[in-house]
């Protein structure tokens, strides 16, 4: 299984390291994988954690409580994933780290890794990437949290989590179906809208034809014009690489940009429609 972006945007003459990196962190954490049910937290907010993970099977993500019990997901880890590398250098994790399904997940002592890390140039190379590669997915999304329309935002979630579990190997080449484990809150706590708000973008995505979400999975029914309504968002990585998207000359205009895009808090908790 190779992670769930293939190295995006990588600099060819590192590709070999980069390959070579993965093969020795998967040999490391050989033997240490775990089953953890839904809702497991593997890392607390605010503490200090020893472990590095790599996920085998299932979702995790990082998410940040605020005291009044607002939530944000901030990355969701899916098949192939190695997080939690800030544990190598950093006393304290800020955000908490959960299973949003049943998962498995090998980990690793941040001492042993950073021992190899100092040792072995393919292992050093392949942590820095992972580090980038959460820095472009966070570059992308803070874009589209600032400038995207609800629709645009709930596209472009849409595209990545295919993308990257068919780049990944969870599901086949050109699949157009996907289980999601996120209920509608924790769409919502993603997308920075209410699960109001995600319910009708849904509903609307549902009568164009476009997706539908029902019983925990994901059909895209009309891959062209989602992309299109995600375009905008979509970065250069997204764009050349046909796991995201279909190249599209203009965006479609489905969504309402005098739509307000900071709606107020009240997610609710519900399963998705």
């Amino acid at each position: 299984m190779s992670d769930s972006a293939r190295f995006a945007l990588h600099r060819p003459e590192f590709l070999e390291a980069l390959v070579r990196g993965e093969e020795k962190i998967v040999a490391l954490m050989s033997g240490t994988a775990k089953s953890l049910r839904a809702g497991h937290r593997l890392i607390e907010a605010e503490t200090d954690h020893p472990f590095v993970y790599r996920l085998v099977e299932g979702w995790a993500s990082r998410t940040r409580t605020l005291a009044d019990g607002r939530n944000q997901f901030i990355l969701v880890f899916l098949p192939g994933d190695l997080f939690a590398v800030k544990s190598m250098f950093m006393t304290r994790h800020t955000d908490a780290v959960i299973a949003n399904s049943a998962i498995v997940a090998e980990r690793i002592d941040y001492r042993a890794l950073h021992d190899a890390y100092v040792r072995d140039g393919d292992v050093a190379t392949r942590c820095m990437w992972q580090v980038l590669e959460e820095e472009r997915r966070l570059h992308s999304w803070v874009t589209g949290l600032g400038q995207g329309s609800a629709e645009e935002r709930l596209a472009l979630l849409i595209l990545d989590f295919r993308g990257r579990l068919i780049l990944s190997g969870s599901i086949a080449a050109g699949a157009l179906e996907y289980k999601i484990p996120l209920t509608q809150g924790e769409l919502a706590d993603h997308l920075g809208i209410t699960a109001v708000h995600v319910n009708r973008v849904l509903r609307g995505f549902r009568e164009s034809g476009i997706v539908r979400i029902r019983n925990g999975w994901v059909s895209v029914t009309d891959l062209s014009r989602l992309t299109a309504c995600a375009s905008a968002l979509l970065d250069a990585h997204e764009k050349s690489t046909p796991a995201y998207s279909e190249a599209q000359p203009q965006a479609e205009a489905i969504s309402d940009r005098q739509r307000d895009r900071r709606a107020p808090s009240g997610k609710g908790e519900g399963a998705l429609p």
